[in-house]
Formats: C-alpha cells, sequence, structure tokens
C-alpha cells in the first residue's frame, strides 16, 4: 500500500514536522516533503543522495553474535564493532563511546561512496590510460623493430658490395696473370716450333746426300749438330697462389656493427594522491587558439554521433541501421548491424560507451535501450508511452537517457541503475517544465554529466543549454553568447571534460561553444566545422567532432 494513502499512519517530513513526506536521503537517512529537499541540499559538504521514498533502501541490521534474539542497532566506537542494547549494558562495553548505527552508517557509507567515486573517476581511468599506453607500445613494435632489421639489411648490402667490389678487383688480377703466362708460353711454343722445322729440312737435305752419292755435295758438307745440341730456353713460370685471411667472426662482427642491449626495468608504480589530497585535476588552460590534429573519414552518407571507445578508437553512427568502431585511420575495425527486415529509416537516437567499455544505443522506434556486450544486443530497458532519444553514462556508471512522450507533448530526464529508474526530472521547483517539448526525430536533446555531477542537456527546440545539479534542481540556461543576439543559437551536441567545461555544438553557426561549470561563455571552437552534431572527449581531453561533412574531426583546445 502506498504510505501516503494509509489512513491509520501519516508519514511526516523529518525536518518541518509538517508535510507528508516524498523523498528520502539515504546518505543522512532522514525523510524529507517537497519543499525541505532544496534546504537539504543546500549543504554542499556533503553528497547527499535524495531518492523519491517509494525507492529508499531499507536498512538490514544484523543480528547480534552473543544476543542471538537482538539486533545491532548501535556502534561501540572503541571497539569498531556494531552491538546490541545488551551489549551495551555489559561490563565489555562500559565507559566506551556508543554511537546510534544510523550514524555510523551514513558516514561509511560516505566513505564508501568517496572510494568508489575515486575508484570510477580517478583510479580506474588511470589503469586504462596505462593499457592503452602498453597497447599502442606493442602495436608500434612491428614498425620500431623493422627499421632495426632495415637498418641491419642495409649495411649488410653495403658490405656486401664492398666485399664483391673486391672479389672483382681480385678475379681481374688473376686473369691478367694468366693472360701473361700464357703469353710467355706461346713465345716459348713458337721458338721450338720453329727450331723443329729447321730440324726436319737438315734432316732431309742430310738424306739427300747420302743418296746422291755427289762428291762435291759431300765435300761441301758442314755439319750443324753442334748448333742444336743446346736446347731452346725453357719457360718456367711460377703459379700465383691465394692466401686468404682468415676470417674472424668477433672481428667481423664488430666491424659490421652492434647493438645497444635491450633494457626492461619494471618502475614501481605511480601513487596517486587521495581524493582528499586531491580537490581538483590539474589545471590545463585553453589553447588560444584549438588545431585540428586528425579528421577520420566514417563513410556515412549522414554522420550524428561519436563516442570514444579509446584515444585511437571511436564508435559512430548516422542516418543508416549500423553502428562502427573506427580506428584514427579510419580503418573499420567492428559494425553492429540493428535494422531488421525492410524496415525504413530505422536507425540509433544516441550512442554511449559504459564504464565497463561496452556500447550503448536508444531505439526510438522499438522505444528501447540496448547494450551491446561481445557484439550481442541485449534490450535492457523497454519504455512505454516514452521514446528515448540521448544517452550518457555516468561517473557511477547509471544512464541518463532524455526522452520524449509518445503525443510528443513532453520531455524528461530518467536515470537508471541497470534496468530499474532512479530518478526522473521534468519539473523545476515552480512546476514548469524543464525541458522543451516537440518532434521525436528533429527535437534533439542529447546529454553529459558534469564532473561536479550537473546534468547537461543541449535542448535544440529551445535553443538552449539546460543544466540541472544532481538532484534535478535547475542551476541555469545557457542561450548563447549575450552578446550575439544576431545567429541563433542552435545546440545539438553536448560533452564535458576533466576541467568541468560544458562544450555544445551550434549546428547552424559552424561552431563549439566552451562553457565553464557556471554557464560562463569561455571561447569558441571553430577548426573549419562544417554542421557540427555529436561531440564527446577522450581521457586526454581530445574532442572529437561528428562533423556534416560526415568526418570525425579530433580537436586540441586544452
Amino acid at each position: 500500500m502506498d504510505p501516503f494513502r494509509r489512513a491509520q499512519i501519516i508519514l511526516l517530513c523529518d525536518l518541518c514536522k509538517k508535510a507528508h513526506l516524498q523523498s528520502h536521503c539515504e546518505r543522512c537517512h532522514i525523510n524529507l516533503c517537497q519543499t525541505c529537499v532544496g534546504e537539504h541540499l543546500s549543504d554542499s559538504s556533503i553528497r547527499h543522495n535524495v531518492v523519491l521514498y517509494k525507492y529508499r533502501k531499507s536498512l538490514n541490521y544484523s543480528k547480534c553474535p552473543d544476543h542471538p534474539d537482538k539486533q545491532c542497532k548501535h556502534f561501540c566506537e572503541k571497539c569498531d564493532i556494531p552491538v546490541c542494547s545488551t551489549c551495551i549494558s555489559s561490563d565489555k562495553h562500559r565507559g566506551h563511546n556508543i554511537s546510534d548505527s544510523l550514524e555510523n552508517h551514513g558516514s561509511k557509507t560516505e566513505s564508501l561512496q568517496k572510494d568508489l567515486e575515486e575508484f570510477e573517476t580517478r583510479i580506474y581511468p588511470q589503469y586504462e590510460e596505462m593499457a592503452s599506453d602498453v597497447q599502442t607500445e606493442k602495436a608500434e613494435l612491428e614498425t620500431k623493430y623493422g627499421k632495426l632489421t632495415t637498418a641491419a639489411d642495409q649495411h649488410g648490402e653495403i658490405l656486401h658490395r664492398e666485399i664483391t667490389t673486391i672479389v672483382y678487383e681480385r678475379k681481374s688480377d688473376i686473369a691478367e696473370m694468366k693472360s701473361k703466362h700464357l703469353a710467355a708460353l706461346n713465345k716459348n711454343t713458337d721458338e721450338i716450333t720453329n727450331r723443329i722445322t729447321e730440324l726436319r729440312q737438315i734432316i732431309q737435305d742430310l738424306k739427300k746426300i747420302l743418296d746422291s752419292n755427289d762428291v762435291s755435295l759431300t765435300s761441301s758438307y758442314k755439319s750443324r749438330n753442334s748448333e742444336f745440341r743446346t736446347l731452346p730456353p725453357k719457360v718456367r713460370v711460377t703459379l700465383p697462389s691465394f692466401s686468404p685471411q682468415k676470417i674472424n667472426k668477433d672481428q667481423l662482427s664488430e666491424m659490421f656493427g652492434s647493438l645497444s642491449p635491450l633494457s626492461i626495468n619494471t618502475e614501481h608504480g605511480d601513487t596517486m594522491k587521495s581524493a582528499e589530497a586531491v580537490s581538483s585535476p590539474p589545471v590545463k588552460p585553453l589553447l588560444d587558439g584549438p588545431c585540428l590534429i586528425a579528421s577520420i573519414d566514417t563513410g556515412y552518407r549522414e554522420l550524428y554521433r561519436v563516442s570514444c571507445l579509446s584515444e585511437d578508437q571511436v564508435w559512430t553512427c548516422g542516418n543508416s541501421k549500423s553502428m562502427t568502431l573506427l580506428n584514427h585511420q579510419g580503418k573499420l575495425l567492428t559494425s553492429i548491424y540493428i535494422g531488421t527486415g525492410r524496415m525504413t529509416g530505422r536507425m540509433p537516437g544516441d550512442i554511449a560507451v559504459t564504464r565497463d567499455r561496452d556500447l550503448v544505443y536508444t531505439d526510438p522506434n522499438k522505444r528501447t535501450i540496448n547494450l551491446v556486450k561481445n557484439k550481442q544486443i541485449q534490450t535492457v530497458i523497454t519504455l512505454q508511452g516514452w521514446r528515448p532519444r540521448g544517452v550518457c553514462c555516468t561517473a557511477s556508471n547509471h544512464l541518463l537517457v532524455t526522452m520524449v512522450s509518445d503525443d510528443e507533448t513532453q520531455s524528461k530526464v530518467v536515470r537508471y541503475s541497470g534496468s530499474t529508474e532512479k530518478q526522473s526530472i521534468q519539473f523545476d521547483d515552480q512546476g514548469c517544465t524543464l525541458y522543451s517539448s516537440g518532434g521525436l526525430y528533429y527535437n534533439y536533446k542529447y546529454l553529459s554529466e558534469n564532473r561536479n555531477l550537473d546534468i547537461c542537456v543541449a535542448d535544440n527546440e529551445a535553443s538552449a543549454v539546460v543544466v540541472v545539479n544532481q538532484s534535478g534542481k535547475l542551476r541555469f540556461r545557457y542561450t548563447g553568447h549575450p552578446l550575439n543576439t544576431e545567429e541563433l543559437f542552435d545546440p545539438v551536441g553536448i560533452t564535458t571534460d576533466s576541467q568541468s567545461h560544458i562544450l555544445t555544438a551550434d549546428h547552424d553557426n559552424d561552431r563549439i561553444h566552451i562553457l565553464d561549470q557556471d554557464g560562463q561563455f569561455l571561447r569558441y571552437i571553430h577548426c573549419d566545422l562544417e554542421y557540427p552534431r555529436g561531440l564527446c572527449v577522450d581521457i586526454r581531453d581530445n574532442l572529437f567532432v561528428a562533423d556534416g561533412d560526415n568526418t570525425v574531426k579530433k580537436i586540441q583546445y586544452l
């Protein structure tokens, strides 16, 4: 039964004791009426967590180990344990400071909340950044070691050319020696051949004289035997020899060149300061002139949204039935197809990346919010009477969703934990609507959670950025540069950075506005933008813009 309608019990606000309670602060464990919520939240020194009364968490007291029939509704400060009422009166806890378990639970809960916030907003991102750096270094190994291999090959080719030249010179010397040797032998052969010819003639002449019995020929013969008894000179050549230098592998290796040793050192990890020691992130001043770092071609005919998975990978979607994961070179890494059958015009309303690095998207046609895990689509939430539009993931891993009623007369922001609705933001303190109503597909309402937990909505139909605090209380509206009244402010995309800046894409004016967390205009970003739409920042505060030329532009502005 609704607690407000019980006839026998009327539950009143714990502060004013007059009005019916409507909300409950889980941090302070008190019940509040609508009027007292604002007063309670005015104490900014405490991180309150105000929820609707029906969504409050009930406290479960532990049973006393010494008195099983009692619940431990008290806490012993000295022993640092919960105790029951019987334990308090025992000698064991005599003289000890005893507090109420609710008070102890509140302070412990606040400490847990601070630990959770530090893990989610500071420690976990640092680990993600380290993992990303290692992956980048691994990806660069092939290129870097490839350069070393190429240098070794090139130096080897130089040495090969030098050795080939030396071998050619030695072979040329051998050929020349061989030619000289052959010439000497040919000359010697000619001399011997000539003498042989002459000897043959003498022998023939002698035979004729002897056969003729002619006295005159015999008397005139003069002997030449003594002339030919001395043989002609014989050429003797000593062959050259090749004396190779003994190869000393060590000297050869040293002559070739050496590698410096590979040094692998495990450095002690840096210790981050605690959340208490670091009240704010490192200050990153705005650049005088933002600069375009990269332009990623997405291949979309109409590009609408972009969301960072890492420093070098972004999810994108547009006028298409698929969402694509691209790297900074525009290479397609993954594609998720959401269309079925012959449905036309079906496309995601918005995309975001969760703390677990999964993709979440809204489907206005099917009234669903969906999670993509391991390339499988899971429907997390199905709405009735409302169609989801924008979505973002918060520091506490909740989902914030903008939605429009089916009759297009209402708009609101709803917070979900898993599939459970935790908060609905629709009206201000005066009961007036915070957000404009209007068409589903042309009344863009994208949103982002700021570092201070403000919820920032780019309300295109209202030409305004609407910012409420964590509890849904209106902080301010930004309607464009106060000195520029000639151009209609046309906010579409929105994001926030580590400095609590609010960045919104001014679609028709081809620029991005940078605001501080209180809505004060700081600067424009132009960078040759053309009808910018979706925005996101990575962990290094690089800005990614889904531009009207269907590219994702990466811009450095801090």
